[in-house]
């Protein structure tokens, strides 16, 4: 069950048995979680026990030591029922990685800086090797709005990006005016459900603002525009939204 750690940057191999074949050739996605657990033994335990059905390709400890749990080369069961720009097996077309953090049931600590160090060079080495692009560095609640809350609202988004990992734009200031919320119907409606799918979220265009929908927007908001999560597409997350569209590489 051991092999060779992938990443020049991991101080070690704990092989996870909890891992299968990819189906398919592409592996374009680097999905970021936190454990969600009080202790990192304990998350690095669950991750090892087959009974449990999950593990990641790779964990990071709060002091900023990396082990590799999963070769890249296999399909870790990180992502769990997910989707993005139309795929649904995100597991096959992923590397996911785990930061030891209690989570939004923990109290939601800000994350150590040795932790984010480690994080920010490991993602910037895999981005680097397996030519992911910007876009497709994603947050577990990107792909699986619904049921998930990590890595969270206080997880550093903008410092990767300075340092080369994913997509970001600064979000566009809070100010009055119009907004969309539970309940709201319309073109507009549409409109905006439009701009989630082509940036990549699982939302159909029904024009109806229903509690999918705003799981969506809560989601996209802990990503991109953190300064409050509250599901209402105001003028400040539908224009960080469309300023991303924008941004897009070609």
């Amino acid at each position: 069950m051991s092999f060779a750690a992938d990443s020049p940057l991991a101080d070690g191999v704990i092989a996870s048995p909890n891992r299968g074949a990819r189906v398919g050739g592409a592996l374009d996605l680097l999905i970021l979680h936190y454990t969600g657990m009080p202790t990192a033994q304990a998350a690095l335990e669950r991750l090892c026990d087959p009974a449990a059905e999950v593990s990641a390709h790779y964990f990071v400890f709060e002091d900023g030591r990396i082990v590799q749990m999963v070769p890249e080369s296999d399909r870790a069961w990180h992502a769990g029922a997910s989707a993005w720009a139309g795929a649904r097996d995100i597991n096959s077309r992923s590397i996911g990685i785990e930061i030891a953090h209690p989570g939004h049931a923990g109290g939601l600590p800000p994350y150590p800086e040795p932790q984010m160090a480690a994080v920010t060079a490991l993602t910037r080495d895999i981005v680097t090797r397996r030519a992911i692009p910007g876009p497709r560095v994603l947050a577990h609640s990107d792909v699986a709005p619904a049921r998930k809350e990590d890595p969270g609202e206080l997880f550093p988004w903008e410092r990767l990006a300075r340092a080369g990992v994913g997509h970001w734009v600064p979000p566009a200031p809070m100010r009055d005016g119009r907004f969309f919320a539970l309940g709201d119907t319309g073109q507009p409606v549409e409109a905006l459900q439009a701009m989630l799918a082509l940036y990549g979220y699982d939302q159909p265009v029904t024009g109806r603002f229903d509690a999918a929908m705003a799981a969506v927007v809560t989601a996209f908001q802990r990503h991109f525009r953190p300064a409050r999560i509250d599901g209402v597409a105001d003028s400040s997350t539908i224009t960080t939204l469309r300023d991303l569209i924008a941004a897009q590489p070609a």
